[in-house]
């Protein structure tokens, strides 16, 4: 009961740290709009300056909405994947997934215009480039999923799906050697990650797909907790090792997948964030390690894109240096303290 009542307090706490994140993000950027101006425009009352109203709801709340999307399903994958593998080094990357986006965004910004007469100025905006790394994610997926069907061993999965994002990392480098300067800076600034392009229908459709990602991730708490003592213990337990992997990868391909292909490749908070909460909560229970990993993900790719937004610029820092940047060391600190790594 007292365990209980310790973690309804901390997620409380993490609610209301959550609704701080997301005032102080709503109100940076470069058109200064005071504080109580963001509360009234977010309670429907009006605001002195009509075009307040616009920014804070066609541009920053869909950013804000963008980066707990974003924050919170990069860090529930990295989970699962620690999880899956049993090994703390573990990304949402780790299969490939977020190699193959960013082949199908490479392919796109960069393989076609090396082929004779095609010329890519046409077609080229933000939602041709989501559908062309969702592509890529969903294919590299598909051979991951087929290969998890017919391998038994999890750590030979885990070499595999590395080896599959070195391949796709090489096809993307030999394309980047061959194409004009002006494509792979398209490229590079994609890969540099981005949560504030998105329009309010786009916000919607990523909100789709960390739900499904979510609901998937709730669906396999019991075969997540039984994996963490080995594949012989969940057996034991009834549980389909096959089936469940396929699940947890599935999750995490749609986590990974659909948010990278959105936002582009984010570094860094899948793979700190999951370390992070266990540190703080001191559990390995996944019933309450998934809400909390959520919840942690969207405070900390908020806090990341309020540093990101320099004051009173409109140049904003690529998010995946800032997200490096403060995470890194707050690991480093946690660990240093409690003198050792759950997991």
């Amino acid at each position: 009961m007292g365990q209980s009542r310790s973690y309804t307090f901390s997620f409380l706490l993490l609610g209301v740290a959550l609704l701080l994140s997301l005032l102080l993000n709503i109100s940076s950027g470069s058109v200064t709009i005071p504080f109580s101006s963001i509360i009234s425009a977010l309670s429907g009352g009006s605001l002195e300056v009509e075009s307040w109203n616009y920014i804070i709801w066609n541009f920053r709340i869909p950013k804000a909405l963008t980066a707990i999307l974003v924050g919170g399903g990069l860090s529930l994958s990295g989970l699962l994947m620690q999880t899956l593998f049993r090994n703390p080094l573990a990304g949402p990357f780790v299969l490939g997934i977020s190699s193959g986006a960013s082949l199908g965004a490479a392919l796109l910004l960069m393989g076609f215009a090396l082929l004779p007469g095609m010329s890519i100025l046409g077609f080229v905006n933000d939602i041709s480039v989501a559908i062309a790394a969702s592509i890529g994610s969903f294919l590299v997926l598909l051979v991951v999923m087929l290969v998890a069907n017919r391998i038994k061993d999890t750590m030979a999965l885990l070499i595999i799906g590395l080896m599959f994002g070195s391949i796709t990392s090489a096809l993307v480098s030999v394309m980047a050697y061959f194409t004009s300067a002006e494509n792979l800076q398209r490229f590079i600034f994609w890969s540099f990650g981005s949560i504030g392009n998105l329009s309010g229908n786009q916000v919607a459709l990523l909100g789709s797909i960390v739900g499904i990602g979510l609901v998937l991730s709730i669906l396999s708490m019991k075969q997540l907790n039984a994996f963490l003592l080995g594949d012989n213990y969940a057996r034991s337990l009834g549980i389909s090792i096959k089936k469940s992997r396929l699940l947890i990868i599935t999750a995490t391909g749609i986590l990974a997948g659909g948010i990278t292909s959105f936002a582009g490749p984010i570094a860094f908070v899948g793979l700190a964030v999951p370390h992070l909460t266990r540190q703080i909560f001191d559990t390995m229970e996944h019933r309450v390690l998934i809400p909390a990993v959520f919840l942690y993900g969207a405070i900390l790719m908020l806090l990341c894109d309020l540093i990101a937004q320099l004051p009173n610029s409109a140049s904003v820092l690529p998010i995946n240096a800032i997200t490096s940047l403060v995470g890194g060391p707050m690991v480093i600190w946690l660990l240093v303290r409690k003198r050792k790594m759950l997991f």
